[in-house]
Parts: structure tokens; C-alpha cells; sequence
């Protein structure tokens, strides 16, 4: 990138560098203009990368300055396309891609990098990313390195797992960056037989390679694999950093592993670990989802910061722990701390009015999402307003909560009134309930069971025999139950 570098040679425009305003980025272009400089489109072109580059703020102007030039550079063009692609408008990258084709100008290699990081950015049309990788095949741009990296990346964003390896295997000697990108993008898109094949194979490792493979293995289901594979991070005297601690307490709140999430607790304090908002909330999380909610609060409150996701975690381990009241209190002393709540937040604090029969308290806060903070009501939220109906006893109220919602009731919700149902033994309604799940979730076995069950429970053995017959006749297989039983990750 020399010429990155060098490009400043002139000295009005070198200034720009120091700039820290727009109105001293103006005099210099009063400067250009004095000394005839304007019709340069060399000079001109140099000054908007600069601007574009250095002042990423103000590229509107960068942009007008290239609107009113005339044969403005492959370099003032690729700086453009470059800082829109780091922008939250990275389409508008296109436009200036454009304007390289219009001059019959060549793209070249940097224009593609950064094309396709645009690409991975802009996510709304997939096949714009097909389109730019086969224009860097026709221009035979395919083998360099940076197009390369930036192809994988693409591929890793948009979830096109066989592009991916492909765009891989087309690299002839994939150095430790671009390998350590693949298995992080495997492990991501849940390939992790794929990444530890890479992983193993790899001659140097990282953490950030390790910290992928980890990670992978417990977002795909298999935090016991997580585990083992920090232990050998460990034993290899490689250094644990926050985004290892945070894998391994995921693995154990998936695993409900409080002894081995108590040891990983401590390892975070023997090596000095810095308890950031991040590690904090996975810290937190863990000990609620494993039943120490006391350990949990204890970390909460000793959080130097704290953001919304760490308050609803809190909140929500409350309410999974049975403290509704506690659960309400705290979601309004979040409010008093200025934290704004989002749609996880009202989950938990719904659930906590769910637990405590809360149900006046629950239904303002469901009215209050639209009203107070604009947040869209999702399947969740209508889920919990069952639940507080059906645990407070008001089937029918229940019932016609369902029939109202403004979108199509989901298994979830028929879920919370069969639950309610049951607990207040009212087969009629259970039976609709299951009818309702059985038609939503076709093949799935929960539905026929918990129907099946409530018939057993009434006596109604001839209701029993039939659920069964039924699962026989669509074929659904009964799943059967599995066991944790806590494995450390220590030999």
C-alpha cells in the first residue's frame, strides 16, 4: 500500500492530514482555487482521497469534489469505494465503481477488496456478491491475495458454505491470516468437522483460531468438545483471552455445568482477566441458567459497567429462578438508570410477571413496547402474555388473547395455554391446544405426547390409545430423553 503512503506529495494538500475541522478543510480547497490547481484532475482527485480517507466524516464532500471533476483517478475512486465499505451505506459503493467503468478506466486489484467487502456488508442483495466475483474473474483478479481474503469473507457473511470452500481450495498456499479466516468461518456457519480438519492441519495456531474452533463446537451443540479443546489450549501454555471465557461459560450454562462454570470463574480471577460487560453478562448468565442465582446477582452487582444485555440478563435469570417481584424491581430500576429496554429485555420482565401472577403489571409493560419505546412485538412477547393469563388461572381470557393476535399464533403460544391448561385440568381446552400444536409442528413428537399424557392423567385410556395410533399413521417417533452428567474440562 505505497501508495497509500505517498500520495500526499503535494504540500497544500498534505495539510489535510492535520485538519480537525471542516472549516480548515475548506480553506485548503480556497487555496486550490487561488493557485489554479482545480483543473488538476491529478491534484484534484489526490485532494478528495485525502478528504475520503482522513476525514471519513466528510465524504459528501470528497464526493462533490468528484462530481465537479472531470477524470478523477482509479485511486480517488477506490478511496471512496473503500471508506463507503467500512460506512453503514456500503451500497453506495457501487456508484463509484461505476464511475471507474465510465472514464474506461481498469479496475483493479484494490477496487475488488473492497467491492466485496461491501458486499459482505450490504446483505439485502446476495447475488450482488456473485455478480463481483465473477467480474474479478473476468478481469483475472482471482489469485490476488487481498481478493482472495476478501472472497472468503464475503462467502462467510452471506452463509454460502460451498462458495466458501470453494473461493478456499482456488487458493494455492493459503497463508496463516487466510486459514485462520476459513476455520473461523467454517466454525461459524456450523461446519466444524470441515474447520478442525483445517485446525489440525494448521502449523501455527493462534487464539483466535482456537477461540473459533471452541466456539463453533458449542453454538453447533457440542460444548463438551468446547471444553476439551480449551483444556488442550491450556496444556499448550497458549493465554486465554475474554472471547475464550466467554465460549467456555456458553458450554457450561448449555451444559448446566455449575461446578466447571465456578472453576472457570476462578481461572478468570487467577489470570487477572479484566470482567468486561461481555465476560460479565456470560458470567452472569451462567450462574442464573445453573440455578445460583445469589452467585449471579453477586456478579451483577459488581459489574463496573453494565449495558441493556447484561440488566436483562439479570432480569431474566430472576424470573427462571422464580423472583417475578424481584425480576419487575430491578426492570424498573433499570429504567431509573436511563438504560432503555429492548425486545429481550421485556421477555424477562414478562416472564417475571408470569411467575409472580403479575398479570395488570405485565399488561401495561406489553402495551408500554409499542407506546413508550417503539419496540415491534415478537412471537416471544405474545408467548409470555399467554403464559401470565394461563398461570394466573385465566384460561379463557387466555384463549381470546390468542384468537386476537395480529399475527398467525405460533406453537409457542398454544404451548403456554396447554401448559396452563394442565395445570388447572381443563382437557377441552388442553385437546384444542394440542390439535393447534399438532397442526403447526407436523412431525414433531411434543404435541402428541403432552396430549397423550393429559388423556392418561384424566383416565381417558381410549384417548391415549388413539394419540398413538395417530403417531403411528404419520409416522412420528417418540424422542427419547437424554442425561448431562458434568464433565470437567481438567483431566
Amino acid at each position: 500500500m505505497q501508495a497509500l503512503r505517498n500520495f500526499l506529495r503535494h504540500p497544500t494538500i498534505s495539510i489535510v492530514e492535520t485538519c480537525t475541522t471542516l472549516g480548515e478543510i475548506n480553506q485548503i480547497h480556497s487555496q486550490l482555487l487561488v493557485n489554479g490547481f482545480v483543473n488538476d484532475p491529478d491534484l484534484v482527485s489526490k485532494f478528495a482521497a485525502s478528504i475520503a480517507l482522513k476525514h471519513p466524516s466528510n465524504i459528501e464532500y470528497s464526493v462533490q469534489l468528484l462530481d465537479h471533476c472531470h477524470h478523477p483517478t482509479v485511486f480517488a475512486l477506490n478511496s471512496l469505494i473503500r471508506v463507503y465499505s467500512k460506512s453503514s451505506t456500503p451500497e453506495k459503493s457501487f456508484r463509484f465503481y461505476k464511475s471507474i467503468l465510465e472514464s474506461n478506466q481498469k479496475p483493479d486489484n484494490y477496487t475488488f477488496t473492497f467491492l466485496i467487502k461491501s458486499c459482505a456488508q450490504f446483505m439485502v442483495v446476495k447475488d450482488l456478491g456473485l455478480a463481483v466475483h465473477a467480474t474479478v474473474l473476468k478481469y483475472g483478479l482471482d489469485h490476488d491475495p487481498h481478493v482472495q481474503s476478501g472472497l472468503i469473507n464475503m462467502y462467510a457473511e452471506m452463509g454460502f458454505l460451498g462458495a466458501l470452500k470453494d473461493s478456499f481450495f482456488d487458493i494455492h498456499d493459503p497463508d496463516l491470516v487466510t486459514q485462520t479466516a476459513m476455520v473461523v468461518a467454517c466454525a461459524r456457519l456450523g461446519d466444524t468437522g470441515f474447520a478442525r480438519q483445517l485446525f489440525d492441519k494448521m502449523p501455527e495456531r493462534d487464539v483466535i483460531a482456537w477461540n473459533a474452533m471452541i466456539t463453533g463446537y458449542v453454538h453447533c451443540g457440542e460444548p463438551l468438545k468446547g471444553l476439551k479443546l480449551f483444556y488442550m489450549l491450556e496444556a499448550k501454555g497458549l493465554k486465554a483471552n475474554e472471547g475464550s471465557m466467554v465460549s467456555v461459560l456458553s458450554a457450561c450454562t448449555r451444559l448446566g455445568a455449575l461446578d466447571t462454570g465456578r472453576w472457570a470463574h476462578k481461572y478468570i480471577e487467577r489470570k487477572k482477566l479484566k470482567i468486561s460487560v461481555t465476560l460479565g453478562s456470560a458470567l452472569l448468565d451462567m450462574y442464573a441458567k445453573c440455578g445460583d442465582i445469589n452467585m449471579a446477582m453477586e456478579v451483577f452487582w459488581g459489574m463496573k459497567e453494565r449495558n441493556v444485555y447484561t440488566w436483562s440478563a439479570a432480569i431474566g435469570g430472576l424470573a427462571m429462578n422464580g423472583y417475578g417481584e424481584k425480576c419487575v424491581e430491578l426492570y424498573t430500576r433499570m429504567l431509573h438508570e436511563d438504560v432503555k429496554p429492548n425486545a429481550v429485555t421485556f421477555t424477562s420482565v414478562l416472564k417475571g410477571c408470569s411467575v409472580a401472577g403479575l398479570v395488570e403489571e405485565g399488561c401495561k409493560l406489553f402495551e408500554s413496547m409499542i407506546k413508550e419505546y417503539g419496540i415491534e412485538r415478537q412471537h416471544e412477547h405474545y408467548g409470555c402474555m399467554v403464559d401470565l393469563y394461563g398461570l394466573s388461572g385465566l384460561l379463557d381470557e387466555a384463549l381470546n388473547f390468542i384468537y386476537s393476535m395480529p399475527i398467525r399464533p405460533h406453537a409457542g403460544a398454544w404451548g403456554a395455554l396447554l401448559k396452563a391448561c394442565k395445570l388447572y385440568n381443563n382437557v377441552e381446552m388442553a385437546e384444542l391446544a394440542c390439535r393447534k400444536m399438532v397442526e403447526l409442528e407436523g412431525k414433531k413428537d411434543g404435541a402428541y405426547v403432552e396430549l397423550s399424557n393429559i388423556y392418561a392423567d384424566f383416565n381417558k385410556w381410549d384417548g391415549v390409545h388413539d394419540v398413538r395410533d395417530k403417531m403411528k399413521s404419520v409416522r412420528v417417533a417418540k424422542v427419547p430423553g437424554v442425561s448431562v452428567i458434568e464433565t470437567h474440562p481438567w483431566p
